[in-house]
């Protein structure tokens, strides 16, 4: 295992360019929010450059060069999908160019979102169909390609282990697994032991994950709370807060996951950005421990 971090991270903590914030904290891997015109943040703003297209031969090059001069590997794409896109077929075209892009670039996972449009109106069983349908469809298009998907734990259905169940278990595929965000299960309510549990049933198929914490009173720690209840207030720097990452990186172990940890520290905007920095570094060298 490594460490990585997020791209709205490096930016959100002060840093002017990616590669100078990623070099900055003392790390060498990146994940690249992918937008819906295929573009990604340079890591090196070039003759006022500062995105490029994955489409685009030109900027791929450019992109592969820019990591190769900065020492700093993309660890995998993040697309804010939405698996429910009444244009379906659009949908699955940016996925499936993105998986293109990813392969040319020899970048191993794509986190993909699981939260849809209507979600809230639909029961379990049909909502489970529709991404499943739309996961089954994309990974067929691009068979030929070793590129892997991880649906991230994210917001109220993503954090549902019934639907994470039945949706891998109806896939079936070795190349979908989960982008396991170590603060969101407990974000959804579950109490602390079972987030553990959750992670300890799901760690088998982990392509990538999310790092961050949350630092709730003591007495409400292991009761069920209300989804999100007051996230703003209680959301913590990595190193802090009430979630064991040494519990959640040897359960990752124990399943033999050898990818990154990816930091997304939600807290930041409690501090200012010199601080910022620092509590990013004391969570890679506090996770560098457990590796």
């Amino acid at each position: 295992m490594y460490l990585s971090v997020r791209d709205d991270i490096v930016f959100a903590a002060g840093y002017a360019a990616l590669a100078e914030g990623v070099r900055d904290l003392g790390l060498s891997s990146i994940e690249l929010l992918v937008q819906r015109d295929d573009t990604v943040h340079a890591l090196i703003p070039e003759e006022g450059k500062t995105r490029l297209n994955l489409q685009k031969e030109a900027d791929r090059n450019a992109l592969a060069m820019q990591c190769a001069q900065s020492g700093v590997a993309i660890c995998a794409f993040c697309m804010g999908n939405n698996f429910n896109n009444p244009d379906r077929e659009a949908e699955l075209a940016w996925a499936a160019r993105t998986m293109h892009a990813a392969d040319a670039l020899a970048v191993p996972v794509i986190r993909v979102d699981a939260i849809m449009s209507d979600e809230g109106h639909l029961p379990l069983e049909r909502r489970q169909q529709i991404v499943a349908g739309a996961l089954r469809d994309l990974l067929d298009q691009t068979s030929s390609l070793a590129v892997e998907l991880g649906i991230e734990n994210h917001g109220t259905q993503g954090n549902d282990p019934d639907f994470l169940r039945g949706l891998l278990a109806d896939v079936d595929s070795e190349r979908l697994g989960l982008t396991l965000d170590s603060g969101n299960f407990y974000w959804r309510g579950w109490p602390l032991q079972k987030v553990y549990e959750i992670f300890e049933e799901f760690a088998p198929v982990v392509k990538h994950t999310h790092i961050k914490n949350i630092a709730y009173p003591p007495e409400i720690r292991q009761q069920e709370r209300p989804i999100g209840y007051e996230y703003g207030k209680y959301v913590c720097p990595i190193h802090h807060g009430d979630i064991d990452h040494q519990i959640y990186v040897s359960l990752l172990k124990k399943a033999g996951y050898q990818r990154d940890l990816c930091l997304e520290d939600e807290s930041i905007g409690h501090y200012l950005p010199p601080q910022r920095q620092k509590n990013l570094r004391d969570a890679a060298l506090t996770l560098q421990t457990y590796l």
